[in-house]
């Protein structure tokens, strides 16, 4: 079998588990989804085209997913983290020619001057997915540092 690409993981992956879970989610209360994008859907970042294109169709699906299970009290909302400070990442700056230089490199494309931690998308992702976000669908919460949205100078 050929290895997974970004296309089938990140939204044919998302496709297939919302189908696969639609039978439960359409039973409960508080039924909610949490897609994970990327702030490269909206945001240019070199050497990311294939992964930009499919946290993009990922935004899309989410937008998508949230008007058609509207009807049945399915909230859909998606979260696009920046860089975030994760072993991936890890490995990444440590297969760079010169680790430092790279991890100063994301740190400054981050307004906020620092990657972002897994911790915060957890707990975006937990507030999406929980009852006091039950106004809210259709939604692409940016946990990014301000990459997306703020221009120093």
């Amino acid at each position: 079998m050929p290895p997974a690409t970004s296309l089938d993981v990140n939204v044919v992956g998302i496709a297939r588990v919302t189908r696969a879970a639609l039978p439960h989610l359409r039973r409960s209360s508080h039924a909610a989804i949490v897609n994970t994008c990327s702030v490269v859907a909206s945001v240019g970042v070199p050497q990311r085209a294939v992964y930009a294109a499919s946290k993009g169709a990922v935004a899309a699906l989410t937008l998508a997913m949230a008007a058609d299970h509207l009807t049945d009290g399915i909230r859909v909302n998606a979260v696009a983290p920046g860089t975030a400070d994760t072993p991936w990442v890890g490995r990444l700056l440590d297969e760079a020619p010169d680790a430092v230089a790279a991890a100063t490199a994301l740190r400054a494309r981050q307004p906020m001057g620092r990657l972002v931690s897994a911790a915060e998308v957890a707990h975006a992702i937990a507030y999406l997915a929980s009852p006091l976000s039950s106004a809210t669908t259709g939604t692409l919460l940016a946990v990014d540092g301000g990459m997306s949205g703020v221009r120093l100078g």
